[in-house]
């Protein structure tokens, strides 16, 4: 009897996994505007200072590489004051700030761990590269 439980909760385990994807489209519905409320934010930042562009995605780094995308690194008493963090990250009034306006536009709808994965992803390519002019 234990067994066959515990093969049908496996089951049950491997059946919900394969139907948790990601997917690109995933607030088009429940908040059309996320994405490019984002991405505006992110944009203006980075074009008022270049250097936040790398400071967003150092954050969404510094977030992700210690157990998991949690946004954890946005807690204010635990991750922002931890040594290595402090006067190292960056970045926090620009996800502060996409995080009051979806608010106000989809109450509880984004995760802010959503949000600082996307305004990574947007600020490289918000940061245009330099160029060259060749002969």
């Amino acid at each position: 009897m234990a067994h066959s439980s515990l093969s049908t909760v496996l089951l049950l385990c491997l059946a919900m996994a394969a139907s948790a994807q990601l997917s690109p489209t995933f607030y088009q519905t429940s908040c059309p505007n996320a994405l490019s409320t984002i991405k505006a934010a992110v944009t203006a930042a980075v074009n008022k200072e270049n250097r936040m562009g790398a400071s967003l995605l150092r954050l969404h780094f510094h977030d992700c590489f210690v157990q998991g995308c949690d946004a954890s690194v946005l807690l204010s008493s635990m991750e922002q004051n931890a040594f290595p963090n402090v006067m190292s990250l960056r970045g926090f009034e620009v996800i502060d700030s996409i995080k009051a306006k979806l608010e106000t536009m989809c109450k509880q709808t984004v995760s802010c761990a959503d949000i600082l994965t996307v305004a990574a992803r947007d600020s490289v390519v918000a940061v245009r590269p330099p160029t060259c002019v060749t002969s």
